[in-house]
């Protein structure tokens, strides 16, 4: 399998890597090819599980109708 040597990491981004690779459970190597894989696409996405998914949230949301008055009205409650 390739392997490939990063060189002149920011501290900042290894810190972040650092960091999300603990919350994760990974090590900072499965870390750095899950945000790769991500990034490149590789991450398939099943359609099915993507439409149960919004149809749930449809199910939740579906006594909750918001128009663009109701927004409005949100985004202007508490302002001067």
């Amino acid at each position: 399998m390739p392997a490939i040597t990063l060189k002149n990491i920011p501290e900042s981004l290894y810190d972040l890597l650092k960091t999300a690779a603990k919350s994760h459970h990974r090590s900072m190597n499965s870390e750095i090819l899950y945000c790769v894989e991500r990034t490149l696409g590789t991450h398939k996405i099943n359609a099915v599980e993507q439409v149960k998914i919004a149809q749930n949230l449809r199910l939740k949301t579906a006594k909750l109708p918001l128009t663009d008055e109701s927004l409005q009205e949100i985004k202007n409650e508490g302002r001067a």
